[in-house]
Formats: C-alpha cells, sequence, structure tokens
C-alpha cells in the first residue's frame, strides 16, 4: 500500500499543450493600421462618453457570451445598422464575450471550447476568437469583453475599445493590475453582496502606476510597468438582495463617497433584472428617465437575436444564448430607438 501511494504521489495532475504566443497570433491575424486607427477613435470616444464631454450614452449590449461566430456575426450587423439610426443619442460597443466565469464547473466560454463539446481546443478558441473579432471589428463596430484570464489578455489588447472586471474579480490583485496597463477604458463591477466599496477600491488600484509579473508577446515572464488607467469607472449591476440602479440608491452611493463618485455605468442584467432578461428594457427606461440627475454614463444589456437561453445541445436554436437570458433582438431595436428618442426630447 505504502508502494502504491508513493506511485500516485509521483503521478503528474495535470498535461501540458503549448499554445501561439500572443505575437505570433497577432502576425497570423494582424490587424491593419486602418483598423487600428478606427480602434483608436473608438476608445477615445468612450473616453469622452465616460469623461462627460460627449453627451452621447454608452451601451454595451450584445450576447450574454459568443458560442456561435456565424450569429453573433449576424447580431454585429444589425447592430451596426441601428447604430447609424442613433448615433446622435448613443454610441453602441458590442458585447463580445469569450469567457465565461463559472460559480462551480461548466462551459467557459467559446475561447475555451469553440466546439461546445467539453474538447477545450483552446489554440482554437485563441485563432477563432480574434478572427471573429476581427470580422466585427471591420464592421466598424467596437467591441467589448470582461477580463477574465490574465494570461489571455495579450492575445485582444489591440482590439478591444472597453473592458469590464466582474464582480468575483474586482477584488482580485492582478486584475487591478492589469486593468491598470490596458490601453482601454475598464469597468469594475460592485460585489455580489453589493459591496461598492470593492469596486471603489479597484478603481483606485487600477487608476495607478504598477509593477508586476506578467506575460511578454513573446511568451516569457516578464516585469510589467502600468501607468495607470485614467477612466477606471463603476459598474452598479445589482446584488443579491436587490437593485442599485435607482436614483435614490446612486445617491446614496454620493453620500458615502461624498460627492467623488466615478463615471457610471449600469448593468441592466443580473442583480438589477433580479436575473429576468425580460426586466432589462424596464431598468434601462428608468435610467434613460433620471439620467439628468444620476448623470450615468452608459449601460449594459444582455441581448441576442432570440430571446431566452438553452443548454448546451445537438439541437439548439439558433441565436439563443446557451448562458444568460437575453432579450432578442427585435425587443433590443426597439428599446434602444425608443432610449434614443427620449434622450433626444431631455436634450433639447
Amino acid at each position: 500500500m505504502n508502494a502504491l501511494n508513493t506511485a500516485l504521489q509521483h503521478q503528474p495532475t495535470s498535461q501540458e499543450t503549448l499554445l501561439s504566443l500572443p505575437q505570433q497570433l497577432k502576425t497570423q491575424l494582424p490587424l491593419s493600421a486602418s483598423l487600428t486607427a478606427q480602434i483608436a477613435e473608438h476608445r477615445q470616444t468612450i473616453q469622452n462618453i465616460l469623461a462627460g464631454t460627449d453627451s452621447r450614452l454608452l451601451v454595451i449590449t450584445g450576447p450574454c457570451s459568443i458560442h456561435d461566430p456565424v450569429a453573433a456575426l449576424e447580431y454585429a450587423q444589425k447592430l451596426q445598422h441601428l447604430q447609424a439610426q442613433v448615433s446622435d443619442q448613443i454610441f453602441l460597443v458590442m458585447r463580445t464575450y469569450i469567457e465565461k466565469p463559472r460559480t462551480t464547473v461548466g462551459w467557459k466560454g467559446f475561447m475555451y471550447d469553440p466546439d461546445l463539446d467539453g474538447s477545450s481546443d483552446l489554440q482554437a478558441g485563441l485563432e477563432q476568437s480574434r478572427q471573429l473579432y476581427l470580422h466585427i471589428i471591420e464592421m466598424g463596430l467596437p467591441i467589448a469583453s470582461e477580463i477574465l484570464s490574465p494570461m489571455a489578455t495579450a492575445y485582444f489588447d489591440d482590439l478591444l475599445a472597453w473592458g469590464a472586471i466582474g464582480a468575483r474579480t474586482s477584488e482580485s490583485q492582478i486584475h487591478r493590475e492589469i486593468a491598470s496597463q490596458m490601453p482601454y477604458s475598464i469597468g469594475f463591477k460592485n460585489g455580489t453582496d453589493g459591496s461598492i466599496q470593492i469596486a471603489l477600491d479597484a478603481i483606485q488600484s487600477a487608476s495607478h502606476a504598477h509593477q508586476f509579473l506578467g506575460m511578454s508577446q513573446s511568451g516569457l515572464p516578464c516585469v510589467l510597468q502600468s501607468r495607470g488607467n485614467p477612466l477606471a469607472h463603476l459598474i452598479l449591476r445589482g446584488s443579491n438582495t436587490g437593485p442599485n440602479y435607482q436614483a435614490e440608491e446612486i445617491n446614496k452611493i454620493k453620500v458615502k463617497v461624498k460627492g467623488n463618485l466615478p463615471a457610471l455605468v449600469i448593468d441592466c442584467s443580473h442583480g438589477n433584472s433580479s436575473k429576468n432578461p425580460a426586466l432589462q428594457p424596464d431598468v434601462l427606461r428608468q435610467i434613460v428617465k433620471e439620467r439628468a440627475e444620476t448623470q450615468v454614463r452608459g449601460v449594459m444589456l444582455e441581448s441576442h437575436l432570440v430571446q431566452g437561453n438553452q443548454k448546451i445541445s445537438c439541437d439548439m436554436i439558433y441565436g439563443q444564448s446557451v448562458t444568460d437570458g437575453c432579450i432578442g433582438w427585435e425587443q433590443t431595436e426597439h428599446l434602444l430607438l425608443e432610449a434614443a428618442q427620449q434622450l433626444k426630447q431631455l436634450h433639447s
């Protein structure tokens, strides 16, 4: 028995699979000079909105998670068409989440498992994710995603126009350090228990310069030196006990921070909609109605071609989420056209 235990202790507990280096994937799937300029312009527009020098409402909308590139591209085409109709009042950014945090276990997202079969072909996931991102950017849309795996950031840092740090990782030191280095605006969500201080501490940390251990573009361990992210901001996503998007709740936060409130983005899903996607429109309508008082700069919507959600199977509905439930495209379009008209009236 002792010999068996000794043998088991020396068995490998994991398997290593080498991946392309960030610089290799960027060479394989390059970003053109014109698209680089487009992304820089989109990043600056978002920064202007968050700073209040651009009065438009930032709307980050799209599937809870990407699982089908064809459906994602169809959604992107519809969103780009809508942008032309609401551009005076709303700046649209497509939500393109390729990683999903899991409370325990489950599908981790398109980057990890693009075939949705548990094969976890991360090399294919990285390649297909970057290819999809480039296709969407080529349509003229800015894209957004959650910063989840620190190792993944170097593969996509040249493409994203906006990023978010989730409620479960806002307390993470490495995520705060990474946010301080990224060349685009990043929002920190309040904790799942409703704690605002977690996000406020994260914003303060990410706004400062850091030296931290990371990975270079050539895949080597290195010390990264950041300058600090000047527009780290707060995302209110509600909590397990209730929403926090209303003017009354925002005013309470303003009192707590003595008026020094960072730029605000409201997640219309999660705790703010009691995890009921059908309530997202009501949340957005109240945000628009109270915007003159709250000065909310942006909102997040979980939206796909088809409303609701489904489990991963061999017979799935095209254009429907496989993670959190979403509102459908027709409702999304109607809602944002309505919001643009309301915002126009408020500004007139």
